[in-house]
């Protein structure tokens, strides 16, 4: 288990005010590991949540890259966690597994979109443990998703998952599940315009889509922006792999800005960023 601890003081009047300072509640973002499993697959997550907070609130679940679950997705947990969501970081491969090289990567993926009654299996899994965890409203859950982790996200939510929103971050629209009258959930897309693994076909397929059955959605297409630009590790990758991978700064902070923003407005009673 490990603790990560931020500090937030809010200042009350000028510092010459004889008026007491106001001060906010220290946030204690608690993440640990947690086992659960399928009838055919065990799996290995990672929950955080802030505990010094006491009321109930949203959970989110984050649906890891093609890599795996690894600390990337876990960061990403934490960082929600210190936004005042419980969030669980998902394991779609079993047993934590990851990926060191993109033959790897590929091959799990597959294999978890080729199966697409276990890969329901396994998120709703991880959705029922985020449900029953103590800090947790289960009837205020979202999910988001990264590369292989979006295109997972959206196709649970086009297959009729109780979601209330849904965010995909440099990720795949060609889905196994073409959104229909099942979607239940607000989506966001973050995507980069110089992305080679999404084509401008199926990108316009999907708001066709989307269109089509009124959903209520954004898609955010950053231009000169490269594949898994949120992750700080995609430069290193791209060269090792000689992949189009690459981390932007600016795309990744304004796809983080979009996310709060709609979390905000879909759990409106929850307090603002």
């Amino acid at each position: 288990m490990r603790t990560v601890t931020i500090i937030t003081i809010l200042l009350a009047g000028v510092l010459t005010s004889c008026k007491p300072q106001s001060v906010e509640l220290p946030v204690k973002v608690n993440g640990s590991e947690v086992t659960y499993a399928t009838d055919s697959t065990n799996l290995k997550g990672y929950i955080s949540f802030d505990e010094s907070k006491k009321d109930k609130r949203p959970g989110i679940l984050i649906v890891h890259e093609w890599w795996g679950h690894n600390d990337y997705v876990r960061e990403r947990a934490d960082m929600l966690a210190s936004l005042g969501y419980t969030a669980i970081a998902v394991d779609m491969y079993g047993d934590g597994k990851q990926a060191n090289h993109p033959d790897d990567a590929g091959k799990f993926a597959m294999n978890v979109f080729s199966n697409l009654p276990e890969a329901k299996n396994r998120f709703n899994a991880a959705l029922d443990v985020l449900k029953k965890h103590e800090s947790v409203d289960g009837t205020k859950i979202a999910a988001i998703g990264y590369c292989f982790g979006g295109s997972v996200a959206l196709t649970m939510a086009n297959s009729g998952a109780d979601l209330d929103a849904v965010a995909a971050f440099h990720s795949g629209v060609q889905l196994p599940v073409a959104p229909n009258s099942d979607l239940k959930a607000r989506v966001l897309v973050c995507n980069g315009e110089a992305d080679p693994f999404i084509s401008p076909e199926s990108v316009v397929a999907f708001k066709s889509a989307m269109d089509s059955i009124g959903a209520n959605y954004e898609y955010f297409n950053y231009p000169n922006v490269k594949h898994s630009f949120t992750s700080k590790a995609a430069d290193a990758n791209g060269k090792k792999f000689n992949l189009p991978l690459e981390y932007n700064a600016e795309a990744d902070q304004k796809s983080w800005a979009s996310l709060q923003r709609m979390l905000n407005e879909v759990f409106s009673d929850e307090k603002s960023e």
